[in-house]
């Protein structure tokens, strides 16, 4: 692995010094919470590191890299609350399940963890494809086909407990 040299280090020092307090608080502003906007201009600093020599104007760089982790955090948030606002009308509207019929979600968390993590990141927390993919460090086609034998996996089982019921 090369060493970085001392003035890319310098010039990556004083840029840090000089912007890291501006884009930390214009994060703040916008996230509206503290650990996280230092998380993401940390993040949009760690990915001007990478790209050091290739980025033309890092000021830009540092700027438009934020807005995007900004975006996606957004995006995470309101993913969340869809989530929180189903489960709660879910529950608020669901009959009691029979304790014959087994629940979905038992079904679910009795899969391995290679099937349960995706259908759980898909389906409940509604990622799309590319970014389970990307969180769980798979192929996007791996994921689908863990979801697809998932699936059937449930398919399955919800067959067998219909068929005992009547």
């Amino acid at each position: 692995m090369k060493r970085p040299s001392r003035s890319r280090e310098r010039a990556a020092s004083e840029l840090f010094a000089a912007l890291y307090p501006r884009l930390a608080g214009w994060c703040r502003r916008l996230v509206d919470d503290d650990e996280t906007a230092h998380e993401i201009a940390s993040e949009a600093f760690t990915r001007l590191w990478a790209r050091w020599t290739a980025v033309a104007e890092p000021q830009g760089f540092l700027f438009v890299t934020a807005a995007n982790l900004v975006r996606d955090h957004w995006r995470k948030l309101e993913r969340e609350r869809r989530a929180l606002r189903r489960a709660t009308v879910e529950a608020a509207v669901a009959p009691p399940a029979e304790q014959a019929d087994p629940s979905v979600r038992m079904l679910v968390q009795s899969l391995p963890d290679r099937l349960r993590v995706p259908i759980l990141l898909h389906y409940y927390a509604d990622m799309p494809i590319r970014e389970v993919a990307a969180l769980t460090g798979r192929k996007e086609g791996t994921v689908k086909a863990d979801l697809h034998a998932a699936r059937e996996l449930l398919r399955a089982h919800l067959r067998r407990s219909l068929d005992h019921t009547y």
